[in-house]
């Protein structure tokens, strides 16, 4: 997957913006928090998940692990756009839409 394909899939998720975010670009629903970045350079996501689900996905393969920093304790983890499949990244990202979404309605 190429970080063109990436944005343009995370866009489809309703109430989806982007906007630069360091060196990267996030994405995130409209009023609520980020659930993703994107570096392209790198051609690397960081998405949050639970750390249930952090532990799932890593174990899936070497192409997706923890953020290797406090944000990787809090289920932040990266997933390598050429490596992983096309529909563990997108089981991901709904995951990682979903988690923020149930915070937005909660408060």
């Amino acid at each position: 997957m190429t970080p063109g394909e990436f944005e343009e899939m995370a866009l489809s998720f309703p109430g989806t913006v982007s906007q630069p975010h360091f060196e990267r670009t996030a994405f995130k629903i409209t009023g609520k928090r980020i659930f993703v970045t994107l570096h392209e350079k790198s051609e690397s996501v960081n998405m949050l998940l639970t750390p249930e689900e952090q532990k799932a996905f890593s174990s899936i393969d070497e192409s997706i692990y923890p953020v290797p920093n406090k944000w990787g304790l809090q289920g932040w983890t990266t997933f390598e756009l050429k490596k992983a499949e096309r529909p563990v990244i997108l089981d991901a990202l709904n995951s990682a839409y979903e988690n923020v979404l149930k915070k937005k309605q909660a408060t």
